[in-house]
């Protein structure tokens, strides 16, 4: 459960928790995508009220519309779209974030699901082989 849970707010947890408390391999990858695919489902249907209710709160602060980290997740959706979007998601976005900045942007929920899925199966293969491949080494030994 804690792989599960973790996945679905910092997508990176899962991997790691499910190295460090024994799970198998292929449950500790299951458990990741399944996380980070909960938490895509329930933020791209209340992404647009997530968005608004903090474009609302930064208005109140008098926060700038743009500042440099929107210019530059602007750029990165102007060059590669949302397969840019999806691909970064668990490494630089967690999965709410990258969910709600795909919904504002006004991606339709089934191109959302579906580059979220190949983005998370992706990424939680690459990490979670990484941790089990390299379990022998002296840095993860003290994860164990």
């Amino acid at each position: 459960m804690s792989v599960y849970l973790l996945s679905s707010v910092k997508f990176f947890g899962g991997p790691l928790v499910g190295f460090t408390m024994g799970v198998s391999f292929w449950a500790t990858l299951g458990l990741t995508i399944a996380g980070m695919m909960t938490s895509v489902c329930l933020f791209s249907l209340i992404g647009t009220a997530v968005h608004d209710r903090y474009v609302a709160r930064q208005r109140t602060k008098n926060k700038p519309k743009f500042s440099k980290k929107n210019r530059r997740i602007v750029s990165v959706w102007q060059k590669f779209g949302m397969s840019g979007i999806a691909f970064l998601t668990p490494i630089l976005f967690t999965p709410i974030v990258g969910t709600v900045l795909a919904t504002v942007l006004g991606v339709s929920k089934s191109r959302i699901m579906l580059h979220m899925l190949w983005s998370a199966v992706f990424w939680g293969f690459t990490v979670t082989l990484t941790l089990f491949e390299l379990s022998h080494l002296p840095f993860l030994q003290f994860l164990r």
